[in-house]
């Protein structure tokens, strides 16, 4: 098979991000790049669903209630459970 080179423009620290993660799978950019074009190729489209949605938990609300939390925490003032904990409290 023929091999032929391919230059694409990305956020330098996408790129970063990207080359951290692909080599924590093993996997090189050039490696990863060829996994998403046959996988897209295999489905006769993109492998992932792309939308304009936002993923709700991600809403101002939860937000809001998740960064008082880990406030809450920092200034010791949170309930700390352990899994132990947990496991007993579902069983009574």
């Amino acid at each position: 098979m023929t091999q032929t080179n391919i230059n694409i423009r990305i956020d330098e620290e996408v790129k970063k991000e990207a080359e951290h993660l692909f080599a924590e799978l093993g996997l090189n950019m050039t490696t990863a790049v060829n996994l998403f074009i046959r996988q897209a190729i295999r489905q006769g489209g993109i492998p992932f669903e792309v939308t304009t949605q936002v993923d709700p938990f991600y809403n101002p609300a939860n937000l809001k209630r998740l960064q008082e939390s880990i406030q809450q925490i920092e200034r010791g003032q949170g309930v700390q459970k352990t899994m132990q904990d947990l496991e007993h409290s579902n069983h009574a």
